[in-house]
């Protein structure tokens, strides 16, 4: 197994251009032997500390092999969408691990 943890940043005002490439995205992680661990909007009062900047959204997702999950950075239905990604997304910070 390996494990994708993103920090994702939006530009301001394009929630909704990042909403619709997540609505392509996500489910086709699974056709890839790949699950959806946790999704999450941190809020300021849930940091305990913190030298960086606060994300828009968290995610983790775990993929069978790292062929998977290049499989899954091919996907062609996902690559129609990535414009809306493009739109949306100011940063990304993509950390890949395994389980100790």
């Amino acid at each position: 197994m390996i494990y994708i943890t993103q920090l994702i940043y939006l530009k301001e005002g394009q929630e909704e251009a990042f909403e619709q490439f997540e609505a392509v995205a996500i489910p086709a992680i699974a056709r890839y032997n790949g699950r959806l661990l946790f999704r999450l909007r941190p809020e300021e009062s849930t940091f305990i500390e913190s030298t960086l900047e606060q994300p828009y959204e968290i995610h983790m997702v775990e993929f069978a092999a790292e062929a998977d999950f290049q499989n899954f950075m091919l996907d062609e239905e996902r690559k129609q969408f990535l414009h809306l990604k493009e739109q949306s997304i100011r940063a990304a910070v993509l950390i890949k691990g395994t389980k100790l």
